[in-house]
């Protein structure tokens, strides 16, 4: 028999009572490793209990995987299909890369330290080679999990965020969103507000993510869509949403940006993606708008249009404060309106003094918070005027409804 053929047959079997070997000192390495994990690891640790059994596993499952290929070499290396498929994928949440890593070097470790026991002294060096070969096949098969749970995640929360995002433009009931807020993992306890403008033109445009992380600078968390040819930002948890508003209004096109009303839950949040939708389409009736702009600010503008939100707010805001104080503030405010502000014609109608009228005024402006005296407060008093008279007198039934 030839010499080299002799040293090939040697080696196998060399390589074979190193597999025995490995194969009966399995459990004491699975029981090394995890006093291991225990003592050198703290984020294991506080990890929860299932989570730590899924490491183990995961620990377990590497080593198995290596003693089943050390047996065969010229297999191929199933690293991907053997140890990570045995985890669930959330771990991939619960584990970061690094942490990985860690406990593969102290998988490791543990297995090198047994080399002088799991192999004959002839087969120490190639053992401790085929452990560096595998480990970094692990590390590589680890990095590549993790990019890709990472893409996947990517595109699962995008498209669950332009989910949402349909869903409130669309006014969905505050139970479909909240199924559908909950799926995307939205963080914040804290108010909710929704932004609407129109969407830049393409030259201007700015990526999804590049906006988000613009917003969430300002904000525990933030949703972004572009719906058709407007463009929402949902923002939760925002200290100043003026300031924030204002800073966000870059990523807007040139027209107006409206900030929809607060609201307390990003389920609720359909009713201040409406109202910044009606604001938004209606802005332009009126001559200056600021930029940002609050959808309450165009409450008459929304009202006419047929938004029946603003008329509702314009109601109880406006109508129903001055109704159910005395009938003399409603008759003042009402006379004041229709004299186009005079003092004089005012008095002469109520038949008092213009100083009556200038006291009845400012309580005016105290129970309802905008002062008549004012031109955009007073138009926007006998737009309330007109609705609540109109309710009184069962007229408002046909309005449309939707937004």
């Amino acid at each position: 028999m030839p010499v080299r053929s002799e040293e090939a047959a040697a080696h196998v079997r060399a390589r074979a009572e190193t597999s025995r070997r490995l194969k009966a000192g399995q459990a004491l390495l699975h029981k090394l490793t995890l006093q291991r994990l225990e003592a050198r690891l703290p984020w294991y640790r506080s990890m929860s209990a299932a989570d730590r059994g899924w490491v183990v596993v995961l620990a377990n499952s590497g080593i198995a995987s290596f003693i089943d290929w050390y047996r065969d070499p010229d297999a191929q290396l199933r690293v991907v299909q053997d140890i990570f498929q045995s985890a669930p994928r959330e771990l991939v949440r619960s584990v970061s890369l690094q942490q990985t890593l860690q406990l593969l070097r102290v998988v490791v470790e543990v297995v090198e330290e047994r080399v002088g026991d799991l192999a004959r002294p002839n087969e120490q060096a190639k053992l401790r080679e085929a452990v560096l070969v595998y480990s970094r096949e692990i590390a590589f098969a680890a990095a590549d999990i993790y990019a890709r749970a990472a893409e996947a995640r990517g595109s699962w929360d995008a498209r669950l965020e332009a989910m949402v995002v349909d869903a409130l433009v669309r006014g969905d009931s505050v139970d479909e969103l909240a199924s559908r807020t909950a799926a995307f993992g939205w963080r914040t306890e804290g108010s909710v507000y929704v932004l609407v403008g129109r969407a830049p033109q393409r030259a201007a445009h700015k990526s999804i993510d590049e906006i988000r992380k613009a917003a969430q600078k300002w904000a525990e968390d933030a949703l972004v869509g572009v719906h058709d040819d407007r463009l929402l930002i949902v923002i939760g948890g925002v200290e100043d949403i003026d300031q924030a508003a204002t800073a966000l209004s870059q990523f807007f096109g040139p027209s107006e940006v409206v900030i929809g009303p607060e609201v307390s839950t990003l389920a609720e949040a359909a009713t201040s993606a409406a109202a910044a939708g009606w604001a938004l389409r209606t802005a332009s009736a009126r001559p200056i708008v600021a930029r940002p702009v609050h959808a309450r600010d165009l409450l008459p503008e929304r009202a006419v249009a047929g938004d029946t939100c603003a008329v509702r707010e314009l109601i109880t805001s406006y109508y129903e404060p001055l109704k159910s104080g005395s009938g003399q503030l409603l008759d003042t405010v009402a006379a004041y309106v229709e004299f186009g502000g005079s003092l004089e014609n005012t008095a002469r109608s109520l038949h008092v003094h213009p100083n009556t009228v200038r006291y009845r005024l400012r309580k005016i402006a105290d129970l309802i918070g905008i002062d008549p005296t004012e031109a955009r407060a007073g138009f926007v008093i006998r737009i309330a005027l007109v609705y609540g008279q109109l309710s009184e007198a069962g007229q408002l039934s046909n309005l449309n409804k939707s937004p």
